[in-house]
């Protein structure tokens, strides 16, 4: 299998998934079996997130696995730093190298429930500590988030690109933006961090809404704006989920034909577990990413 940082250094456009592991073990199989469909789409590499506080770690490692190994399909996992210890990330590591996985993506994670900030004890205050310790004790594949439209916790655009930059310096090989819905917004981003001198590859993290109820928690969660066209079409879709589903795929392809239209060639989706809809936008792109 490929580490994504060579799959992204070719001169394509490249297409991945996300999937989230399952809460509990009795829903397992339902994850592996919709994990299993998106992979029959033949992904550039998917994407396998964590529970918050780095819970269900061993559910995000199987599924990632079982991708590797019985898809064939490069696999990514995702790994928190909130709650860790450096004992508990060198575990990870190790379990990542047990199973094959050669790709991770370094996070901070959400902070835990009334807490507005880590106490000053913890191993890990923010993702580059966690890039910079993976970067020294392993020879994984390291991805890291982006911000589009600003962490929600940066005081400012350019204190959240510096310190951007500096997860960037201290190991990350290529980044997976935060979800956005105007792609003017992502232009005017890599133009700005390129000049800030990042210059390492840039997926572009597209999220399909399918429903209403997902583009409210979408909002909640990530603090991104809708355009007034998004707006309009959940307006007038929104209270029919059949038609809803179809208005968030033509949505979502219309942006990524865009961005490949103007260079930005890698495109990473929040499937979300649904098979569907990546079948959805992998058959609308089919003769645009081969």
């Amino acid at each position: 299998m490929a580490k994504i940082k060579d799959v992204l250094s070719e001169n394509r456009p490249t297409l991945s998934f996300e999937v989230f592991p399952p809460k509990s073990a009795d829903l397992y199989e339902s994850v592996e079996k919709a994990a299993g469909e998106i992979a029959a789409l033949n992904p550039s590499f998917m994407s396998v997130t964590c529970g918050a506080g780095g819970g269900n770690r061993q559910y995000t490692v199987e599924i990632a696995a079982d991708l590797r190994n019985r898809f064939n399909v490069s696999s990514l996992a995702h790994l928190t730093c909130v709650a860790a210890t450096k004992e508990s990330v060198d575990t990870a590591i190790a379990d990542m190298k047990t199973h094959g996985i050669e790709n991770v993506l370094a996070l901070r994670g959400d902070l835990p429930a009334g807490m507005e900030a880590l106490p000053e004890n913890v191993a890990f205050h923010h993702a580059n500590e966690l890039v910079e310790y993976i970067r020294a004790n392993s020879d994984l594949c390291i991805g890291g988030a982006c911000y589009p439209e600003g962490h929600p916790e940066a005081g400012s655009k350019d204190e959240d690109i510096k310190n951007l930059k500096r997860k960037v310096d201290t190991g990350c090989d290529f980044l997976t933006t935060q979800m956005f819905f105007d792609n003017s917004i992502l232009y005017n981003y890599l133009y700005r961090i390129r000049e800030a001198g990042i210059e390492v590859p840039v997926c572009a993290g597209i999220m399909p809404i399918t429903n209403a109820k997902s583009a409210k928690r979408s909002v909640e969660l990530s603090g991104c704006v809708f355009p007034a066209r998004f707006r309009a079409l959940m307006d007038r879709f929104g209270s029919d989920p059949g038609a809803m589903m179809q208005a968030g795929i033509a949505y979502a392809t219309d942006q990524i034909i865009d961005l490949i239209a103007n260079g930005v060639y890698h495109i990473h989706v929040y499937s979300m577990n649904k098979p569907e809809v990546a079948r959805g936008i992998a058959a609308n792109l089919s003769q645009i990413i081969k």
